[in-house]
């Protein structure tokens, strides 16, 4: 992974500033195996990715697993409830979502087509017919008006707002950081219970952003995202910390902080 910083407008280039890697010629699958024993209808999700992109969506990343595994652990915080994926990829935590009996679940990613397509390809691979109305993928950049977005959520929501926001390996964006909190203070649900769940067992409205620090070296400009959501009054907590192997063995900086997926819950202060 390149260690290219920059700030600029909302072009492509400028709101990802990492230079791609060597292309692979096709798009390519990669299955998911399920963690969690349960006798229910799914085992494994295919994820199809680019082949090569700019923005990186022609990997799956460790963080993208972790977190299809925690969410596969804690339907709680999302069944028969809405979701919104930022910079989805191929999607698979939100596809598990959606799988587990998210109400709405709206994949995101920057309006790019050969990224949108290969999203709706991977809804129509893994979700069922009768369960592909509540799914929802659009372009979106961050920071931009949220009213798209809301939109898709039922007319007979209570709030038109999201429960849930997932954000999975991208904070590695640094000069985005602003950008994605802002978005997720205008999508996020202001229901507030008096703690982290009510008497009904609805949780608090939160963000879960999963990642990895892939250039060590730059692991305290990851952190700035936290530091930046605390100035804006959001309670940041590590929930997760899980090991595997490196995405890009070859690269520099210690492998231990490379092969370690962190993940974290925001709430509303």
């Amino acid at each position: 992974m390149s260690d290219s910083e920059g700030e600029g407008g909302l072009a492509l280039e400028s709101v990802f500033t990492e230079p791609p890697r060597p292309p692979s010629p096709e798009p390519t699958v990669t299955t998911y195996t399920r963690e969690k024993q349960a006798n229910d209808t799914w085992t494994t999700i295919d994820i199809r990715l680019v082949g090569s992109h700019p923005l990186w969506g022609h990997h799956l990343w460790n963080a993208s697993r972790a977190f299809a595994s925690y969410l596969d652990d804690h339907p709680e915080l999302y069944h028969g409830r809405s979701v919104l994926e930022l910079g989805a990829g191929g999607a698979l935590p939100g596809i598990v979502a959606a799988k587990n009996g998210a109400r709405t679940v709206v994949l995101t990613d920057y309006p790019d087509a050969a990224l949108i397509d290969n999203i709706a390809y991977n809804v129509r691979q893994n979700i069922p017919e009768s369960e592909k109305k509540g799914v929802h993928v659009q372009g979106y950049i961050w920071g931009h008006p949220v009213e798209p977005l809301l939109e898709l959520l039922p007319g007979d929501s209570e709030e038109k707002a999201y429960d849930l926001i997932i954000l999975s390996d991208l904070i590695f964006n640094h000069s985005q950081h602003e950008a994605m909190l802002k978005t997720c203070d205008l999508a996020l649900s202001k229901y507030k219970p008096t703690e982290f769940a009510d008497d009904r067992g609805r949780p608090s409205p939160c963000l879960l952003v999963f990642y990895t620090h892939h250039r060590p070296h730059l692991a305290h400009r990851d952190m700035e995202f936290f530091t930046k959501a605390r100035e804006r009054g959001w309670h940041c907590e590590e929930i997760l910390t899980r090991k595997y192997p490196p995405m890009f063995p070859e690269d520099p900086g210690e492998e231990e902080v490379r092969a370690t997926v962190h993940g974290w819950r925001l709430t509303r202060s």
